[in-house]
C-alpha cells in the first residue's frame, strides 16, 4: 500500500476507484466499503484509492472548547487499512480553507482534477463542501460531466443499529466493550509508554505497568476494570508505530519473534480505595515481572471485569483483584 502525503506528488492512478471520509476506527461498515472498492477495482483493472483527512475535521470546523477524541491515531488508521489490501491512501490537511470551498468546487477541483476517478463510492451519509451542501445527488448529478460512476452505500444496519464511529465512541466511553469490538470487528486497543507510578501494586502482590497515553486525542474507555492483551514492544520507543501494528494487531495471525504478547487486566480511574484524585492508567501484567519503564506498549481491551470501587482498605482491594485475575483468566483463556 502506498501512502501519499503530498497532494502535489501524487501518480497518475489507473481507473481510479475512490471512496472519500475520516475512517476512524475503520470499523466493519467501513470494511464492507473498502471491499465493494476491491471488487470494482479488480472488475475494470484499476485502483483503491481512499482519501481520508488529518486533523479530523470536527477538530478543525467543531467547537474547540469540546475536544474530539478518536478510535485511531492517523499511524494507527493507516496500518489497519493497509491490512485489508488497498492500493493506496491519501491524507488531505483538512483546513478551514478546504472546508470552506463549495460542494461543486470540491467535486470539480479536488475529486476530478486530483484524482480523475473512474468510480466514486461513499456511505450514505456523507456530506462534503461548505455547509456540508454536497451528497450523493449532486456527485449522481455531474456524473455525465466529469465523466465518472458513482455508487452509495446504504447504511449498514447491525442489529438494528447503524454502525458508525461515534456509536462506537459512545459504547467505549460507556463500557460496552463487547457492543465496541462488535462494530469494530476487532479488539479496540491503544498503545501508551510506560511510567513510573507509586509502586503500590506490587505490595500487594499484583505490580502494574502505569501507561502514558502520547496521542491527547485517542480516545481511553470509561473507568473500570477490563481483561486484556498486552502486546509488549522488545525495541525502545521510537520504533514504527505503525508497523508494529501491522505486524501484531487483532487482525494478524503473526506474531514477531522479537516481540510478544501477554494476558492481564487493567485499571482505569483514579483509584478511590487509596484516595487517588489523578486519572490513571495501570496494567497488571499476568506471570511478567521485568522492568520496563519507557517501553511501548499495546493493549488490547477484551471484557469489562467490573466498575471502579472503593474497598475498605488495600486487603480488600487485594481480595478483589483475585477475584479479577482468575475471572479475567477464564475468558482470555
Amino acid at each position: 500500500m502506498h501512502v501519499h502525503k503530498d497532494i502535489n506528488q501524487l501518480p497518475a492512478f489507473i481507473n481510479a476507484v475512490i471512496t472519500i471520509g475520516t475512517f476512524d476506527g475503520v470499523h466493519t461498515g467501513h470494511q464492507q466499503i473498502i471491499e465493494l472498492m476491491k471488487q470494482e477495482a479488480k472488475a475494470i483493472g484499476g485502483e483503491t484509492i481512499i482519501i481520508t483527512f488529518h486533523p479530523h475535521p470536527r477538530q478543525v470546523i467543531s467547537n474547540k472548547s469540546k475536544p474530539v477524541y478518536l478510535l485511531n491515531t492517523l499511524e494507527e488508521k493507516i496500518a489497519l487499512l493497509k491490512k485489508y489490501g488497498i492500493h493506496h491512501v491519501v491524507i488531505i490537511p483538512f483546513t478551514e480553507a478546504f472546508a470552506n470551498q463549495s460542494a461543486e468546487q470540491y467535486i470539480a477541483d479536488f475529486l476530478v482534477k486530483t484524482f480523475k476517478p473512474h468510480t466514486i463510492i461513499i456511505g450514505h451519509d456523507h456530506r462534503f463542501g461548505k455547509d456540508r451542501a454536497g451528497d450523493y445527488s449532486l456527485l449522481e448529478d455531474k456524473a455525465a460531466l466529469y465523466n465518472y460512476v458513482v455508487k452509495e452505500i446504504p447504511g449498514y444496519m447491525l442489529h438494528n443499529s447503524t454502525i458508525s464511529s461515534t456509536k462506537i465512541r459512545e459504547a467505549l466511553l460507556n463500557n460496552d466493550i463487547a457492543t465496541a469490538n462488535q462494530f469494530l470487528g476487532y479488539s479496540y486497543f491503544f498503545s501508551g509508554s510506560v511510567i513510573e507510578g507509586n509502586k503500590l501494586g506490587r505490595t500487594i502482590g499484583y505490580p502494574t505497568a502505569n501507561l502514558k497515553v502520547e496521542d491527547e486525542y485517542k480516545l481511553v474507555p470509561g473507568n473500570a476494570v477490563y481483561a486484556v492483551e498486552v502486546f509488549l514492544e522488545k525495541g525502545n520507543i521510537g520504533s514504527d508505530e505503525s508497523e508494529l501494528l501491522m505486524l501484531h494487531s487483532p487482525l494478524s495471525t503473526e506474531t514477531p519473534a522479537s516481540n510478544a504478547m501477554f494476558k492481564g487486566m487493567m485499571n482505569i480511574g483514579v483509584r478511590p480505595t487509596v484516595d487517588g484524585t489523578t486519572r490513571m492508567i495501570e496494567v497488571n501484567i499476568f506471570d511478567f515481572d521485568e522492568e520496563i519503564y519507557g517501553r511501548q506498549l499495546t493493549v488490547f481491551i477484551k471484557r469489562q471485569l467490573r466498575s471502579e470501587i472503593k474497598f475498605n482498605g488495600l486487603d480488600a482491594l487485594k481480595q478483589q483483584l483475585a477475584k479479577d485475575k482468575t475471572e479475567a483468566l477464564k475468558y482470555l483463556s
